[in-house]
């Protein structure tokens, strides 16, 4: 990789913003150059009105490797880090925070910190040759910051196995954890996230939105006051005009105005 190449891509069309890990000699690992390189392709997903889905994918055969070890190791961690880099709890909070889905094509095999953002993404599918794992505690290290946003996809058992060991394991096993949605063979990986993408093109821009909502704030509210604030949300959903028009294209059996159009 020559000084002052871009370490991410992307690429839109139909209403699909592609973000693509390119930096194959690293593995993709998680280094400030491409750490800011990703913050800034999501800054642009987030802020294209053509971009309804964004898809992050790698080059090569690892979708990441983690946190840049020669950079981690260089023994420079005394001062603050460099101006205008996100941290790995900036990025997950970027997905999380999007209005748009963002959907791993996890193209390649998952270890440390690519775990985590494997996990934050909202739906994951892997080709089912790729292999995870939590490798953190064979460098003398722990699963840190990644353990917030995969333990609550986990059951106690497969995270106490997975962290301790730091083995590797089949993206069949990370489909069954809950790390990832599916595996699938290598030769229908990109059918498989086709028909995920499909599906999320046909969903409204407020309603795929406000669905991220619910999953983030409702699993950590009191009974009552998600009752409340839901029952509120959904009235202010049904009196909208995306939902209007929603329910009159329903009712005439015909496509809703915001699904993309065919070339």
């Amino acid at each position: 990789m020559t000084e002052g190449s871009s370490l991410v891509e992307t690429s839109v069309a139909g209403g699909v913003m592609t973000i693509t890990l390119a930096d194959e000699p690293r593995r993709n690992a998680l280094s400030v150059q491409l750490m800011r390189e990703l913050a800034d392709a999501c800054e642009a997903a987030e802020a294209g009105p053509s971009v309804r889905v964004v898809v992050l994918t790698n080059a090569g055969n690892t979708f990441c490797a983690g946190a840049n070890l020669s950079e981690r190791s260089s023994g420079d961690t005394a001062g603050p880090p460099p101006a205008k880099v996100p941290s790995l709890p900036d990025l997950f909070g970027r997905f999380r925070a999007s209005s748009k889905p963002y959907v791993g094509r996890i193209n390649g095999h998952v270890v440390a910190g690519g775990m985590g953002l494997v996990a934050a993404l909202d739906i994951s599918i892997a080709r089912d040759d790729a292999k995870f794992g939590f490798s953190e505690v064979r460098i003398g290290v722990a699963p840190a910051v990644i353990s917030v946003v995969c333990l609550p996809k986990m059951n106690r058992a497969d995270a106490t196995s997975a962290f301790l060991r730091g083995n590797r394991f089949p993206a069949t096993e990370a489909a069954r954890m809950g790390l990832i949605n599916a595996a699938v063979p290598a030769d229908q990986l990109d059918a498989e996230v086709d028909a995920v993408v499909t599906d999320l093109l046909a969903g409204s821009p407020q309603g795929i939105a406000a669905s991220k909502q619910l999953l983030a704030r409702v699993p950590g509210m009191p009974t009552e006051e998600a009752f409340a604030w839901t029952s509120e949300l959904s009235a202010q959903l049904f009196n909208s005009d995306e939902a209007q028009e929603g329910m009159r294209a329903f009712l005439e059996k015909r496509t809703a105005a915001w699904v993309p159009r065919q070339p």
